[in-house]
C-alpha cells in the first residue's frame, strides 16, 4: 500500500526518488545496505511558500541499515 502510494505520487513529480541503494560494509556493524532517497515535498507546502521556494523542493534522507539497527543522517 505504501509502495503504491509512493509510486503514484512520484508520477506527478512528488513522492520518493531512490538515488542510491547499494550494499555497504561498516567496520563496527558489519554488512548492511546504504540507501539515499529524495522526498519531494513541494505540493505539501502552503501556497504562499510554494511561491518563494524552488519548483523542485526535496529533503534528502540517508540510511545505513544493519539489521536490526538503522542509522540515519550523516555517517562516515
Amino acid at each position: 500500500m505504501i509502495s503504491k502510494h509512493s509510486h503514484e505520487q512520484s508520477e506527478r513529480g512528488e513522492g520518493v526518488e531512490v538515488v542510491q541503494n547499494e550494499p555497504y560494509e561498516d567496520p563496527t556493524h558489519g554488512q548492511g545496505q546504504f540507501t539515499e532517497k529524495r522526498v519531494y515535498l513541494n505540493s505539501k507546502l502552503p501556497s504562499w511558500a510554494r511561491a518563494v521556494v524552488p519548483k523542485i523542493f526535496y529533503v534528502t534522507e540517508k540510511a545505513w541499515n544493519y539489521y536490526p539497527y538503522t542509522i540515519t543522517g550523516n555517517h562516515s
